[in-house]
């Protein structure tokens, strides 16, 4: 099972990394795709080759339960975004409509948490150090170079 979620999350997780670099929050030259197979091939090696590091060095419970918290923590950033937008963009074009918000994403998030709050105080440090290190990423990087960014003059 555990193999399974991390092929999925690989694959979405080259898809992020594809369309946060072509909005300038990672380097563009992530953005490029394969002229044949119009993939993002750059980014799936690129990818790879730091998962089958990690893979290598990690214990499978320490990367299980680092999947666990990052899964966990996207699904409430997500939830609390979605709150979020329909609270301050009211008129946004929406494809689909949920229902019951915002009491579904709340209980996503009230869900998560629960979740998560099984998981070990260690998850949690580590979690919050990649968090930290991807806070960093993005504002000495990726918030000068975004083209979706709105700056203060």
């Amino acid at each position: 099972g555990l193999t399974t979620v991390m092929l999925v999350m690989y694959y979405g997780l080259t898809r992020i990394c594809l369309a946060m670099a072509r909005d300038g929050l990672l380097p563009k030259s992530l953005a490029r795709i394969h002229p044949q197979t119009y993939t993002p091939v750059r980014v799936i090696l690129m990818l790879a080759t730091i998962m089958a590091f990690i893979a290598g060095v990690t214990p499978i419970d320490l990367a299980a339960e680092l999947v666990n918290i990052g899964t966990l923590a996207a699904f409430i950033f997500v939830s609390a975004g979605v709150i979020a937008l329909r609270i301050t963009h009211k008129d946004m074009h929406r494809p689909f409509r949920l229902p019951y918000s915002p009491l579904i994403p709340a209980l996503g998030i009230l869900s998560c948490f629960y979740l998560i709050s099984y998981l070990s105080p260690i998850t949690w440090w580590r979690f919050l150090i990649w968090f930290i290190i991807g806070i960093l990423v993005y504002f000495s990087y990726g918030y000068q170079h975004s083209v979706n960014q709105t700056k203060p003059d």
